[in-house]
């Protein structure tokens, strides 16, 4: 989630305090602003002592805050006004030329040995030796802490969240509004009994919003949790974190999948980085990676992937199928809608990488994947 969703964000919330100054002490103008800010100091999460009690002796930890190993690109000073002019006269770019296609998903009673329902963004289901792993759900309209303001799904849910199929473990990548959710968070402690593995100091948000803490297991980059038949492993990521004005207090990552006979590898939200190689040396090869395609941008290239690293990564992963997540649902970016997918299928023609694009919804075993173009119409 780059500089420009901040930017979006702060742009939303003068709008709204614009409009309650217009208003004026009314109690149209004082509502508009409650609504507005109800909720967000929950939406936080735990405090940045509540999670350095766990951060305190990891390799990533340095001076109160976590570090990507390579070096950050940093935006120059002189390109942070070009941005906000940017996102302040950018129009519809980003948005989908009408409405987003959706198959209501139907799993069957026991998990396949190897599929994937994609719900939009990053969130997603997979089957994999008959468990289900359920990563970075969000289910709430916006990406945001707030209900009023912030990016706003570009397409619904394609299913309620009690509609799924018991999960065996949720696996956050990071503490991003698009990728851990306070309401979704909250659904799941009461409809399932399913742990959450999450990257160091992401489970102090959790217990601070109520999750059991014999639900919470927390990983640093190399550390490993068996759930049930599966081994995951937390991996290296090129990203950043932070839910307020504080950024990198927990830890990012991406995941290696492992069960009795297949593996899996989500990406999350990440930048290009050697260490996919290594990762594929060490866990691969893996018959299915779902790796970030979208709100790529020059000015922020170790935060994001564009379509091209993205075959890349998969290359360097020893990635079967490659199915792109971190697109389609929030306009985080520059890009037009489709053109992360465009790209991604071009480049992946020509180095015959196996590309499975699904309809937000659709789910499908990995041996026969969707071959439609339903993206095109839209762009």
């Amino acid at each position: 989630m780059p500089l420009v969703h901040h930017a979006r964000t702060a742009r939303s919330l003068a709008t709204t305090v614009l409009r309650a100054t217009v208003f004026g002490a009314t109690a149209a103008g004082m509502g508009l602003l409650a609504r507005a800010a109800w909720g967000i100091p929950s939406a936080l999460g735990a405090s940045a002592a509540a999670i350095k009690q766990v951060a305190n002796g990891s390799p990533q930890f340095e001076g109160g805050t976590f570090r990507n190993r390579l070096p950050p690109e940093v935006v120059r000073p002189a390109s942070f006004a070009s941005i906000m002019v940017a996102v302040l006269t950018r129009g519809r770019i980003g948005e989908p030329n009408g409405p987003v296609p959706l198959v209501e998903p139907r799993h069957p009673t026991v998990a396949a040995e190897l599929a994937v329902t994609w719900f939009g963004h990053s969130s997603a289901l997979i089957e994999i030796d008959g468990r289900r792993v359920l990563v970075d759900p969000v289910w709430s309209d916006r990406a945001s802490p707030s209900g009023v303001v912030g990016p706003r799904r570009l397409h619904p849910v394609p299913v309620a969240l009690d509609r799924l199929p018991p999960v065996d473990v949720v696996l956050i990548s990071h503490d991003h509004y698009d990728h851990l959710d306070l309401a979704t968070v909250r659904k799941l402690v009461r409809g399932s009994r399913a742990p959450f593995v999450v990257p160091l100091g992401v489970g102090a948000h959790l217990r601070a919003w109520g999750v059991p803490a014999e639900r919470v297991v927390e990983l640093d980059w190399d550390g490993q949790a068996r759930v049930r038949e599966l081994t995951l492993t937390c991996t290296e990521a090129r990203h950043f974190s932070g839910r307020g004005l504080t950024r990198n207090t927990t830890l990012w990552a991406s995941w290696v999948i492992a069960g009795p006979q297949h593996g899996a590898f989500f990406g999350g939200d990440t930048g290009y980085t050697p260490a996919f190689a290594e990762i594929g040396a060490r866990f691969g090869p893996f018959n299915l990676t779902l790796l970030p395609i979208g709100a790529y941008h020059d000015q922020w290239p170790d935060m994001h992937m564009n379509p091209e690293e993205a075959v890349r990564a998969h290359g360097d992963l020893g990635g079967g199928l490659l199915v792109p997540v971190h697109w389609a649902t929030f306009n985080l970016g520059f890009h037009e809608w489709s053109e992360p997918v465009r790209r991604l299928c071009a480049e992946a023609k020509r180095t015959d990488v196996r590309v499975a694009v699904p309809r937000p919804g659709e789910r499908f075993v990995v041996s026969a994947p969707p071959t439609q173009d339903w993206w095109s119409a839209l762009a």
